[in-house]
């Protein structure tokens, strides 16, 4: 027997994204990372398991899984791709994805995907890092700023990053002490008050050529930094997305969501377990 599954990305950040509303579905992070390797695999930076939503306060529950085989709270870019094809689905305009980050609200804008990812964590036990510091000025060499955002994020402003090597950085920061879980890591060029390019690290899969979340939490810690207005476009690897910081303290993203292709593979290269249920 096969299983169907979807190719799909978000500016580039590409996932491999299985329905299991009907059919239970489980995966191991054994299975996950042979699916996301690009040479073996299907090849994805993350993995979504569509669930079922439970007690109707969601229309899914959706698990992520880097292409480490890790868990991760939420993915920004991925949650845009589930959108839309709830919109489809259904026809309506407005969804409700349940996630390990809570419930995120998804909207129709024309040919774009908005998501309300909540409101960002900024204290340091909820980031989290391993000892109690301001999160504004986290102490690490280049004063990068904590930020969570479903995920945990150092965000490091820099003259250009472009310039930069992100592996090597990146790598380092991501299992640095004083961070328990790990981090995403971001390097951030201000151009101006509305507008910020911006690199990625993501924890468990390396460079991509975008991150919904990272995109989120650089834009907050540029707010906090006093570098640019609340609304920005991030101008990332891939493309573009706009950030909107509310005065409610809600993050909403904007940008594309694209199907690459279809496919099915063997079943005994995923579990039939149910997948774990998200927090609501």
């Amino acid at each position: 027997m096969t299983i169907p599954f979807r190719k799909m990305h978000g500016l580039g950040n590409d996932f491999i994204v299985f329905d299991a509303r009907k059919r239970s579905l489980g995966v191991t992070a054994a299975q996950a990372r042979a699916l996301a390797d690009r040479h073996t695999g299907i090849g994805a930076d993350t993995i979504a398991v569509i669930g079922p939503g439970e007690g109707g306060q969601a229309d899914v529950a959706v698990r992520f899984i880097s292409a480490d085989g890790e868990d991760v709270g939420t993915c920004g870019n991925a949650t845009r791709c589930i959108a839309a094809l709830l919109f489809a689905e259904t026809g309506r305009d407005h969804v409700r994805i349940a996630t390990g980050a809570g419930i995120l609200d998804a909207w129709r804008l024309g040919d774009q995907v908005a998501v309300d990812m909540g409101a960002p964590k900024l204290d340091w036990a909820q980031i989290p890092v391993a000892r109690e510091t301001d999160t504004l000025h986290l102490p690490l060499g280049d004063d990068p700023v904590g930020v969570n955002i479903g995920n945990p994020h150092a965000v490091f402003f820099v003259t250009d990053a472009e310039a930069l090597d992100v592996a090597t950085l990146g790598s380092a920061v991501e299992r640095d002490p004083l961070f328990p879980e790990r981090t995403n890591v971001e390097f951030a060029t201000v151009l101006s008050s509305d507008r910020i390019r911006m690199r990625v690290w993501e924890r468990g899969v390396g460079i991509t050529q975008a991150c919904g979340s990272g995109a989120c939490a650089t834009l907050v810690a540029a707010v906090r930094r006093g570098l640019t207005s609340r609304k920005a476009t991030l101008a990332l690897d891939g493309g573009e997305l706009i950030i909107e910081w509310r005065d409610d303290d809600h993050v909403i993203m904007t940008g594309p969501a694209a199907l690459s292709f279809v496919g099915e593979i063997e079943d005994h290269l995923v579990s039939g377990t149910a997948p774990r249920a998200a927090a609501a």
